[in-house]
């Protein structure tokens, strides 16, 4: 049998002619990410191994971007311990405040992932940088801590399910509504351990920052990692960012798939995940009208300059409800500044909305809009677990920017199209 774009770049990285689902190899690794909250417990450990240096100053990435800037003395402890590590190592690709963004909208951005390439990170949603045709995965930190040291960890090659699109995207929706259709469809558990590959005439009709989403919240559906095919699109964003050789790679023909599915992207409607799983989706109108008390747009599955033009577009020359605040992160540097340069920032404030700097804030329930008992959010992040953004008796609806823009003006879960 042949092997998926997955198997391949494992079979590149650990110098073999094939794998096969199971197997365990060691590969090289081309990129290693950390941010503020994981990097420092990587750097413990790598200290009390005993390493002395690290194995590619330029192959590490260390972004201080969850709990930044820092809301209080603990987590300033944990970016000095980042900022030091960084300093003694000469890291190349270290991001502080004025210069960092939420990680996994930076990476790409900097030109830091490439078709190909074996890309881990501290951070489970490192698996976005599939978008690229790049096999990207979350590790845990002691894994980052070995694999700064030697460039080496160990995988185990994962079996793949097959997403085939159809289709083309209608209005109002977008890569949110599709990635959470798909978890409605299998669960948080299926495909655990499992490669999400995306294929299908469907695929050309996204854009780099659909594939972004989707990619990024494959791990909601407990995959190993989410893949696209590298296309036209993929080198046009590559291009003036990503200098050195890259390779990319697609599935054999006889590729052998755990799982086969169809999603037709003429008929997707927008999209919500309601408390407290990614995976209890309803198309929007069938809880348009639940009150909601805040709005959050951003994070690294929904902080880009599109997701910002969507949310504007929706919101020009409307207030936000009085019952509601609504954030607006735009998640790196360069896309504040586009968002200032388009008027994208004069709208949201004059819409009544707070707009923040670059920051994971929220999302994990650290800072720039944490929610009391009792209140409900709509929100464009990755999860909706208990407690994720606040008290344990607050709750969290995913939804895409525009639905979120829409319910932020209407003071309820509202539909996008109405």
């Amino acid at each position: 049998m042949g092997m998926t774009m997955t198997q391949k770049i494992l079979a590149r990285a650990a110098g073999l002619e094939r794998v096969e689902p199971g197997q365990l190899i060691e590969a090289r690794v081309d990129m290693v990410l950390g941010n503020d909250i994981t990097t420092p417990v990587a750097i413990t450990e790598f200290e009390k191994a005993g390493f002395t240096q690290v194995f590619d100053k330029d192959k590490i990435a260390i972004v201080l971007d969850h709990y930044t800037p820092c809301k209080d003395i603990k987590s300033a402890q944990l970016c000095r311990q980042a900022r030091e590590f960084a300093r003694k190592h000469s890291v190349t690709n270290f991001f502080d405040v004025g210069q960092m963004g939420v990680e996994h909208a930076l990476l790409p951005e900097k030109g830091l992932c490439a078709p190909g390439e074996v890309i881990v990170g501290a951070d489970s949603h490192t698996c976005t940088y599939g978008a690229l045709g790049a096999f990207s995965t979350g590790i845990g930190s002691t894994d980052m801590a070995a694999a700064m040291a030697t460039g080496l960890l160990w995988f185990k090659v994962p079996a793949a399910i097959q997403v085939t699109l159809t289709g083309k995207l209608q209005p109002h929706v977008s890569g949110k509504d599709v990635i959470l259709h798909l978890i409605g469809r299998i669960g948080v558990d299926g495909a655990l351990y499992q490669s999400l590959e995306f294929t299908g005439e469907g695929v050309s009709s996204l854009t780099m920052d659909d594939r972004f989403t989707i990619s990024n919240m494959a791990i909601e559906a407990g995959g190993k990692n989410g893949i696209f095919p590298v296309d036209e699109r993929t080198m046009e964003y590559i291009s003036g960012r990503v200098s050195r050789p890259c390779e990319a790679f697609s599935p054999d023909p006889d590729a052998e798939y755990a799982r086969r599915i169809v999603i037709d992207l003429d008929t997707l409607e927008p999209t919500v995940a309601m408390p407290h799983l990614p995976e209890n989706t309803k198309v929007v109108s069938e809880v348009a009208g639940l009150p909601i008390h805040q709005v959050v747009i951003g994070s690294c599955t929904n902080g880009r300059i599109s997701d910002l033009r969507i949310a504007a577009a929706v919101m020009k020359g409307k207030k936000v409800a009085s019952n509601v605040r609504c954030v607006i992160i735009p998640a790196t540097q360069e896309i504040v500044l586009q968002a200032m340069e388009e008027g994208l920032i004069r709208t949201f404030i004059e819409a009544g909305a707070a707009v923040s700097t670059p920051t994971c804030g929220p999302c994990l329930g650290g800072h720039m809009g944490v929610m009391a008992e009792g209140e409900r959010a709509v929100s464009t992040t990755n999860r909706n677990f208990v407690g994720r953004m606040g008290h344990v008796r607050s709750e969290v609806i995913l939804a895409s920017p525009a639905v979120a823009a829409a319910s932020a003006i209407a003071g309820c879960v509202a539909d996008p199209r109405k």
